[in-house]
C-alpha cells in the first residue's frame, strides 16, 4: 500500500513527471512559460503533448479534455478520446501539440451577457500552462481559458491571469525602487476555507426544494439549533469520518494540499482548508475541491450543500479567501521585517491593499453578490454587507502614529521617519481575533470573509489583483520621480492612511451602531442585496480600472453585471416556482389532511361521550383552517408576483432584479412563515417532507 507522499499528486502531470518525461530542453522551455509567462512554441508543445498523452495512458486515461471555467460558476468539459483510425481497421493513440494548446467548443449554451449572438456559437479553449494538468475517471484534464471569436473572455480562467500579470508588473516596479533587483516575479498566493453541510441522501430525495434549489424553501426551527455551541469543533461523526478520509485522498491524488477538517458551527456543517498555493492554482483546485465533495459524498450516501444558506436559522457557509503577496525569492510582501527599509516596504503594500479596499468596496462587494449569499451576509454567523478592514489595535496604532507624526510608544519616543527609524515589530498573536470583520489583517495575510460557499474564488482575487495593482501603479508613479525617496515615501505613507483610514474598523461589525457609523459618518458602502450591489459594476471609476490593467474591456464588464444579475433573477424564479409548487401539491393537501383527520377524532369522541370537552380539536382546525386560508393566499400571491416581474415589463435587467428582490422575494417570505407555522403544529406522519430536526441530526 503506497504512503501519502508516495501517491500525493499522482494523477497530475507535475514538475517531477515533467521533468522525468520531457528531454531537459524542453523541460527548461515550459519552465520558463510557466515562470516567466513566454509563449510556448508548437515544436515544444508536441513534444510536450506526447508526453502527456503517453503519461495518462498508463494511468489509465481514454479520453482528454480542455477543463474551463465558464461564467456559469462551476466547470466544463467536452471529451474526445486519443483515438486515431489506423489503415488496418483499428485504431492508434494520438494526441498532438495543436490539441493540447487549444480547442473549439460550442460556446451557444455559456453565458456571454451579450459579448455575442447566441447563433455565433464557436467557443475557444486555450492551455494555461500555469496550471498542471491532471486526470479525472479515465480523462485527461487540461486546464484551459475559454473565449469568443472576437477575443473577449467568456470565462472566469482568463481575467484572473490578466490581473496576475497586472499586480506583478505594478509590485515590480515598486520592488526595484527598494533595491530588489533580484526579484523577477510577485505572484498572490490563496488559501480558501470551504465549509459545506452533510445530509442523508434519502432525506434530501424526499425534499424537492434542496433538489431544485440547493436550499430549504421551507423549515421551522427544531427544538436544538447550535445553541450549546456543541457541534463546532466537536468529534467528528464515523459516517463523516469515512467520507473526509476519502475525500483527502482523492484531493491529495490531485496534488490538492487539502491540510484543516472540521465541524464548523451549525449541526451537519463542516469545514476543508488547504494549504497556500499560488491563486491561479488555487482556483483550479477550489473548483475541484466543490465537485469532488458532492461526487464522494453519493459514495457514503450523504449529499454535499454548497448553497450559502441551506437552513435559516443556523449557521450558513462561507468561504474564506486568505490571500497574499510574494515574491519569486520566497519574500512574503505582507510580513513586518527587521529593518527599517523592510518595514517601510511592508506598510507601503500595506497600504496599497487598504486603499485597494476603500476605492474599490464597491467592487469587492459585487464578487460576492448572488441570491444564496444575502441570506447569509449581516446574518450573526457572516461579515455584515458593509466593507471595513481590521488591521488590529497594535498596527492600527503604528498607522496612527505615522499619520500624526507622533511617538508610537513609550520605548519610542522620536517621531517615526520611515526609513530613519526601525518600527516596533508587532507580535501575531494581536492581529486578527474579530471575527466579524470582512477583510482582515492576519498576520502575512488578509482574510476575505465575505464569500459563499458556492462562490468560485476567482471573481474577488480579480478584483483584489487589480485593485491593489492600481494602488502600486500611483504609488510608482510619484516615487519614481521622486528626488528624495525617503521623504516622498514618508509623505505617500502618511497622504495615505490620512485619506483611506475611514476603511478600518477593528470593533463589533454585527452592532447596529457601526452600520450606522460607517455608512453616516464615515461614507461607505452598505449594499445589502444583490440588485444594489451589482448595479454598481458599470460605474466610469470600475470600468477604467479594469480597461487601464487590461483585464476587461468595457463590453466584458457589462457582460459580467448582466450574467450576475440574469443569475440573481432566475435563481428567484426558480425558488419561487419551486416554493409554489410545494405549498400546492404537498403543504396544503398534508394540512387539509390533518385538519379533517382532526375534526373526524372530534366527531368520534362526541359520539362516544355526550358532553365531552373538543375544544384542543377545535382551537387547532380553527388554527389550521386560517393557516390553509393564508398558504393559498400567499401562494396566489407569490405567482402573481412572479408574473408582475416578467422581462416584458421590465426590460432593464437591473430594473427587473430590484422588482424581483422588492415583490418576489417579499412573497416568498410570507409565505415560507404561513408554512412553517403549519409545520410546527402538523402532526408529523402528515408532513409531507424531513424536517429540520431530520436534516440537521440525520447522521447518527
Amino acid at each position: 500500500m503506497k504512503t501519502l507522499p508516495e501517491y500525493f499528486g499522482e494523477l497530475v502531470f507535475g514538475d517531477a513527471a515533467m521533468k522525468e518525461r520531457l528531454p531537459e530542453q524542453t523541460y527548461n522551455a515550459l519552465k520558463k512559460t510557466m515562470d516567466e509567462g513566454k509563449s510556448l512554441d508548437i515544436t515544444v508543445a508536441n513534444v510536450v503533448a506526447g508526453a502527456m498523452k503517453d503519461w495518462a495512458i498508463e494511468k489509465g486515461a481514454t479520453h482528454f479534455t480542455h477543463w474551463f471555467q465558464p461564467m456559469t460558476g462551476i466547470t466544463a468539459e467536452k471529451h474526445d478520446s486519443f483515438i486515431s483510425p489506423a489503415q488496418d481497421g483499428k485504431v492508434i493513440m494520438e494526441f498532438s501539440g495543436s490539441e493540447l494548446i487549444m480547442g473549439e467548443s460550442d460556446a451557444s449554451s455559456f453565458p456571454s451577457g451579450g459579448l455575442r449572438a447566441t447563433f455565433e456559437a464557436r467557443g475557444y479553449t486555450a492551455w494555461d500552462p500555469t496550471s498542471y494538468a491532471f486526470i479525472k475517471g479515465k480523462t485527461l484534464c487540461i486546464p484551459t481559458a475559454f473565449c469568443s471569436y472576437g477575443g473577449e473572455a467568456l470565462d472566469k480562467k482568463t481575467p484572473l491571469l490578466r490581473s496576475m500579470q497586472a499586480i506583478n508588473k505594478q509590485a515590480l516596479r515598486v520592488l526595484k525602487l527598494f533595491g530588489n533587483d533580484n526579484v523577477t516575479a510577485v505572484k498572490t498566493t490563496v488559501g480558501p476555507e470551504q465549509e459545506y453541510f452533510l445530509i442523508p441522501v434519502e432525506m434530501y430525495e424526499k425534499r424537492k426544494d434542496l433538489i431544485f434549489t440547493g436550499r430549504t424553501l421551507f423549515g421551522a426551527m427544531p427544538p436544538k439549533g447550535q445553541e450549546l455551541d456543541d457541534h463546532y469543533y466537536g468529534t467528528i461523526k464515523t459516517r463523516v469520518a469515512n467520507y473526509m478520509a476519502e475525500l483527502n485522498e482523492e484531493l491529495w491524488k490531485l496534488g490538492v494540499l487539502a491540510k484543516t477538517q472540521h465541524n464548523e458551527g451549525a449541526p451537519a456543517q463542516h469545514e476543508l482548508a488547504p494549504i497556500f498555493t499560488t491563486t491561479n492554482i488555487a482556483t483550479d483546485h477550489n473548483q475541484i475541491t466543490m465537485e469532488l465533495m458532492q461526487r464522494v459524498a453519493k459514495k457514503h450516501g450523504l449529499v454535499c450543500l454548497l448553497h450559502e444558506k441551506p437552513f435559516a436559522g443556523v449557521n450558513g457557509s462561507g468561504k474564506h479567501n486568505n490571500w497574499s503577496l510574494s515574491t519569486n525569492t520566497g519574500v512574503n510582501l505582507l510580513n513586518p521585517g527587521a529593518t527599517p527599509f523592510e518595514n517601510a516596504q511592508f506598510l507601503l503594500f500595506l497600504c496599497a491593499v487598504i486603499q485597494a479596499v476603500d476605492d474599490y468596496q464597491d467592487l469587492l462587494r459585487i464578487t460576492v453578490a448572488s441570491a444564496g449569499n444575502d441570506h447569509r451576509l449581516g446574518a450573526a454567523e457572516a461579515p455584515p454587507a458593509v466593507v471595513s478592514m481590521f488591521l488590529g489595535d497594535e498596527l492600527t496604532a503604528i498607522l496612527d502614529a505615522i499619520e500624526n507624526g507622533s511617538a508610537y510608544c513609550a520605548a519610542e519616543k522620536e517621531r517615526l521617519k520611515l526609513g530613519v527609524h526601525v518600527l516596533p515589530k508587532f507580535p501575531k498573536d494581536t492581529t486578527d481575533r474579530n471575527r466579524t470583520s470582512p477583510f482582515a489583517f492576519t498576520g502575512n495575510k488578509f482574510e476575505f470573509r465575505m464569500l459563499g460557499s458556492s462562490n468560485s474564488i476567482a471573481g474577488c482575487n480579480i478584483v483584489l489583483n487589480t485593485a491593489v495593482a492600481e494602488s502600486l501603479c500611483q504609488y510608482a508613479d510619484i516615487l519614481e520621480s521622486a528626488v528624495d525617496f525617503t521623504s516622498a515615501l514618508h509623505d505617500l505613507i502618511r497622504d495615505v492612511i490620512k485619506k483611506h483610514k475611514r476603511i478600518i474598523f477593528n470593533g463589533n461589525g454585527y452592532d447596529d451602531e457601526w452600520i450606522r457609523e460607517a455608512t453616516e459618518e464615515r461614507g461607505l458602502l452598505n449594499l445589502r442585496t444583490t440588485p444594489d450591489a451589482v448595479a454598481l459594476y458599470t460605474l466610469p471609476k470600475n470600468v477604467e480600472l479594469f480597461g487601464k490593467h487590461k483585464i476587461f474591456t468595457e463590453a466584458e464588464v457589462y457582460s459580467r453585471r448582466k450574467i450576475k444579475l440574469e443569475n440573481y433573477c432566475n435563481e428567484i424564479k426558480i425558488e419561487a416556482r419551486t416554493m409554489i409548487e410545494m405549498s400546492r401539491r404537498e403543504i396544503l393537501p398534508a394540512v387539509e389532511e390533518y385538519m379533517l383527520a382532526t375534526a373526524k377524532a372530534a366527531n368520534a369522541k362526541r359520539k362516544l361521550i355526550d358532553g365531552i370537552d373538543c375544544s384542543y380539536e377545535e382551537k387547532l382546525v380553527k388554527r389550521l383552517s386560517e393557516l390553509a386560508y393564508e398558504i393559498d393566499k400567499c401562494t396566489d400571491d407569490l405567482a402573481d408576483a412572479l408574473k408582475s416581474v416578467k422581462k416584458s415589463l421590465y426590460p432593464d435587467i437591473c430594473e427587473r432584479s430590484m422588482a424581483y428582490k422588492d415583490k418576489v422575494v417579499t412573497a416568498m417570505a410570507a409565505l415560507r412563515k404561513a408554512a412553517d407555522e403549519a409545520e410546527s403544529i402538523t402532526a408529523a406522519k402528515y408532513w409531507p417532507y424531513p424536517v429540520y430536526a431530520d436534516l440537521l441530526f440525520g447522521i447518527i
